[in-house]
């Protein structure tokens, strides 16, 4: 890639550190394995607590917990029918990043131990 392609060559100082942050705040929300388990769970179709909780092995009050930490980081949408609420994933480039990510470092992705 050349100079004038990188996301931060024509960025000045200030708006390549606030890249790096807005980066770093997404991946500590990313940071636990049952953030990603929920995305993993909600990127194909939309699911309720209920539904969360048959797949992923937690506490209610643990998982609403961290549904509410998606949802305010703008990565799960929810929306209400009854009584129940329903999340989903609005922001693609989450689930992308993830699978990515989740694929290199599977059995399969990952890097062979040098000899």
């Amino acid at each position: 890639m050349t100079d004038s392609a990188s996301p931060t060559a024509n960025a000045g100082p200030g708006q390549s550190d606030q890249m790096f942050e807005m980066a770093a705040e997404l991946f500590g929300v990313l940071s636990a394995p049952l953030r990603l388990r929920i995305i993993k769970s909600v990127c194909d179709a939309e699911k309720n607590v209920s539904e969360l909780l048959a797949e992923i092995d937690t506490t209610q009050p643990n998982m609403s917990q961290h549904l509410n930490t998606l949802y305010k980081a703008g990565i799960l949408g929810k929306r209400r029918k009854g009584v129940q609420i329903y999340y989903r994933v609005i922001d693609q480039r989450v689930t992308d990043l993830c699978h990515t990510v989740c694929s290199q470092v599977s059995n399969d992705g990952a890097p062979q131990p040098e000899k």
